[in-house]
């Protein structure tokens, strides 16, 4: 069984030895935006929606609970839990996307030793995302919470508990989002007294597991809940993204995966330490352990379509409703005929900051070359183009590092769209591999739990026998050449309202 707590829902499925899919469940819940640039989701309803979801898998697959062999987890990672002694929230978890930490972030990317020692290359600046910003906000403008939390941990970690009664933190977000790194002795204390949670490290588990370790069997107040059975072993899970990497089984150097969804993150392995300029890497151990996980990531992809989807095309949403498609179906099919580029229309899509290649917590959305002439197809057009021109400068920037993509392999919801993922491989110039499961960060949670119950020998020969290609999409070169142009341009284009735009975010931040 693997459980996946994403940005929108709690969806949990039942996996095969061979990594064919049983049975899935997803439940929603609510996400609060009490500022601009803020995002809270509520670990109560987060458990509610693992119970409502873990029976109604069972239900739906007819299977027994002593059936299930093992579970694993994810969750999304940089979303921050305050804990009680009891393990009872104390606050709204702070999302993956809030970007309020601004202000303590900048307090170690102007320390430019401590920057350059610790964010994994010495220009990509930190983000106000990563865990250490988030923990001093909370240090500095709710003091009661943070003295009282006895945990201040990440989601994958707060599920750990709940789940096992065990409290452990996870290689993979430790590695990837809070600066522990084992190659230099764990913890930079100098960083996070600089950030302003110098004393957080009270509030941390000292168990560091990598992705896989049998933690123990589920607890039995956990399986009364959701009605299996105590003891059911329970491998160590991380960040959702990540396991994504493992269920499309890219755990050896040469590919990296394009894990899409709210947001999109890439990821690879490097059999040795790699950095550079406007990306983060490589991590150790961050993914498998005597590696180096080299990621860059969009903050806002899906996320963007789905605000534009909801905000402007409520009249396409009814209609579809009667004919059994959904609105991106439809707009798909009004915006194909749209030439490349959009007659003129680029956006750089950054609603929630930018993480990669800029580490900019205060950029914003921008729209470039609107006309009269332009229609809502070609703004919705225009938001596809540019999730897949952020792909690509992305990708300029691990080229200029010496890592070469040679090989997506994808999952998420832009592969729904054959059109969308066809684009992503002709703006980049890079082929494009499916797997059998589009759902792999559920399948990897299910690798792991695999490998953490023995049924496997390692996590790296689950995957092997628990994914399977299905497809294999080539760029077309020729669409690839005439996307240069507007791609060049989407990555000349931000830094030059970059600090206009950074006068407007104050300037409204300070008037809140």
């Amino acid at each position: 069984m693997g459980i996946d707590f994403g940005t929108e829902s709690c969806r949990v499925g039942i996996f095969d030895l061979a990594g064919s899919p049983v049975s899935f469940a997803a439940t929603t819940y609510k996400t609060i935006h009490p500022h601009p640039g803020w995002a809270e989701q509520s670990p109560d309803d987060w458990w509610q929606a693992l119970v409502a979801s873990t029976r109604l898998v069972l239900q739906r697959s007819g299977l027994q609970p002593h059936e299930i062999a093992g579970i694993s987890y994810d969750a999304t990672t940089m979303t921050v839990v305050a804990l009680d002694r009891n393990g009872d929230a104390l606050r709204n978890a702070i999302m993956w996307m809030d970007v309020r930490a601004t202000e303590q972030s900048a307090r170690v990317i102007n320390t430019q030793s401590t920057a350059r020692r610790y964010t994994g290359n010495g220009t990509l600046p930190p983000t106000a995302e990563w865990y250490p910003f988030k923990a001093a906000w909370l240090r500095e403008n709710e003091p009661d919470t943070y003295k009282n939390a006895y945990r201040l941990i990440d989601a994958p970690d707060w599920l750990t508990f709940k789940l096992t009664g065990e409290y452990t933190l996870n290689i993979n977000t430790a590695a990837h989002r809070a600066y522990y790194d084992r190659d230099n002795g764990g913890w930079p204390v100098d960083l996070y007294e600089e950030a302003g949670a110098g004393d957080v490290f009270e509030k941390l588990p000292e168990v560091v597991n990598d992705l896989g370790s049998n933690i123990g069997g589920l607890q039995r107040s956990a399986a009364e809940e959701l009605g299996l059975i105590p003891g059911t072993p329970v491998a160590q899970g991380g960040g959702d993204a990540w396991h994504g990497q493992i269920g499309l089984n890219v755990l050896r150097p040469g590919k990296m995966t394009l894990v899409t969804g709210s947001s999109h993150v890439m990821s690879g392995q490097s059999p040795d330490p790699v950095s550079g300029p406007g990306f983060f890497g490589g991590y150790t151990d961050g993914v498998v352990p005597g590696q180096y996980t080299v990621e860059t990531s969009l903050v806002s992809s899906g996320s963007v379509l789905k605000w534009f989807k909801d905000q402007f095309c409520t009249d396409i949403s009814a209609a579809a409703d009667q004919i059994g498609l959904s609105v991106y179906d439809i707009m798909n099919r009004r915006s194909a005929d749209i030439p490349i580029g959009c007659d003129g229309l680029i956006l750089n899509e950054y609603f929630q900051g930018n993480r990669t290649p800029y580490s900019d917590s205060k950029a914003r959305g921008v729209f470039t070359g609107l006309s009269l002439a332009h229609t809502r197809e070609h703004m919705y057009k225009s938001i596809q183009e540019a999730v897949c021109y952020g792909v690509e400068a992305n990708m300029r920037k691990l080229r200029d590092a010496g890592f070469e993509v040679k090989e997506f392999v994808a999952c998420g919801g832009s592969t729904k769209s054959r059109m969308w993922t066809q684009m992503h491989a002709d703006v980049t110039g890079v082929p494009i591999t499916l797997t059998e499961v589009g759902d792999a960060v559920t399948l990897g949670s299910c690798i792991l739990a695999a490998a953490g119950a023995g049924l496997y020998g390692s996590v790296q020969e689950a995957a092997d026998n628990m994914v399977h290609e299905r497809e294999h999409i080539e760029p077309n070169m020729a669409r690839h050449e005439e996307y240069k142009f507007f791609a060049d341009k989407y990555c000349e284009q931000y830094p030059l309202v970059q600090e206009l735009t950074h006068e407007v975010v104050d300037h409204v931040v300070a008037a809140q």
